[in-house]
């Protein structure tokens, strides 16, 4: 798996999943809205963690600087 995700996406990623995190478990969004955020967080975290995201590959996209 070849990188896609730049440093400033990946922050963004963590941002965001922190939030969303922070949200479900402060019981601010409760119900099936606050399980897609949770799990959607997982995801922006495990895809920041690993530089790589399925969707820019299957889009064509990056936000890595080119060497």
């Amino acid at each position: 798996m070849k990188k896609n995700v730049g440093s400033a996406d990946r922050v963004i990623r963590v941002l965001l999943a922190i939030v969303f995190a922070v949200l479900y478990f402060t019981q601010t969004v409760t119900g099936t809205l606050g399980l897609v955020l949770l799990v959607l967080g997982g995801i922006f975290l495990v895809t920041s963690l690993m530089g790589f995201c399925p969707i820019y590959r299957i889009v064509g996209m990056s936000t890595c600087k080119t060497k």
